[in-house]
């Protein structure tokens, strides 16, 4: 449904995306993972035809965006970061100008809202006043203006940022209903919030895309993967300098006070580790093993720190 070719965006000098290309399938859930400033924001921005790219192309379903970008921009419910909300409209007069905005006549736009409000969970509060809304609320009305004419793509930058733990979860879980009948391209900077909305991820770093999977090959990936936290007393750089060399150890890395020793399931280097330290004249205070989570890939990911 989805389909970005080759797509680059300048501002200025800085290239803030780099000829990325993926696809989002009809009826998908895709994640859009990256750091701030990492280019997620401009390819959605791109996506739904509110920036121009400087080369590449975008097509939804067979509709290219730069040859007609009123037909693909009707295809598209877009919820930006900062949700273009009116604080002196009620929900009902916000949502009923939303639905004029894109075409629907008034007697089919009082329908489309009741429907909609009720989608959304706004029903208690379709006549109260935007700005009396709590963040999490306000965020509802945002999706409910993003899909109020019933477009098959949805474009969801960063849906959940700043609302509480409950609402968290309740617009998580509106947002993977909506997933049952759209395609969703939905951002965030965090992993675990897509593995429980999304059936695939694509991670992008410093405008380029650095991984497209799903959520359960990247599960995968942690059980491929072993780690050990060592305080050792000794010059850092040294240290990891001398465990790098060890056949069996994939990667060493200094966190803070500690060293981080990974390695692949199969391998045992800790008799390798203990004397490597003991060679050199430092001392060994703790090693303990660690479990790699979803979140330890994405961040590697994000900063570089794997291939």
């Amino acid at each position: 449904m989805i389909n970005v070719e080759n797509l680059t965006k300048y501002y200025g000098k800085l290239l803030a995306v780099d000829d990325i290309s993926f696809t989002v399938g009809k009826g998908e859930v895709v994640g859009f993972l990256g750091a701030n400033g990492a280019g997620k924001s401009t390819t959605m921005k791109m996506i739904t035809g509110y920036l121009m790219p400087n080369a590449g192309k975008i097509t939804l379903g067979d509709i290219d965006i730069s040859k007609n970008p009123l037909e693909a921009r009707r295809m598209i419910g877009y919820l930006p970061e900062n949700v273009p909300l009116y604080m002196d409209m009620t929900v009902r007069s916000y949502l009923t100008f939303a639905a004029q905005l894109r075409g629907i006549e008034k007697k089919e736009a009082d329908a489309r809202v009741n429907v909609t409000a009720e989608r959304c969970g706004l029903e208690t509060y379709i006549d109260t006043g935007i700005s009396k809304l709590s963040k999490g609320y306000k965020q509802r009305v945002g999706i409910a203006q993003a899909i109020i004419h019933d477009p098959p793509v949805l474009i969801m930058d960063e849906p959940t940022i700043g609302i509480d733990p409950i609402q968290l979860a309740q617009v998580r879980s509106l947002v993977k209903d909506l997933g049952k009948e759209r395609t969703i391209l939905l951002s965030t900077h965090d992993l675990s919030e897509a593995s429980m909305i999304c059936e695939r991820v694509i991670i992008i770093r410093k405008g380029k895309i650095i991984a497209k999977d799903t959520v359960g090959n990247l599960s995968a990936r942690i059980s491929e993967s072993m780690a050990l936290k060592l305080n050792v007393k000794g010059p850092a750089d040294q240290v990891v300098k001398a465990l790098s060399k060890i056949k069996a150890v994939d990667r060493v890395v200094q966190d803070k006070d500690m060293i981080i020793v990974e390695y692949g399931v199969g391998h045992e280097p800790q008799t390798e580790i203990v004397a490597e330290i003991m060679k050199n004249g430092w001392t060994l205070l703790t090693m303990e093993a660690v479990e790699k989570s979803l979140e330890d890939i994405f961040l590697n990911l994000a900063s570089g720190k794997d291939a």
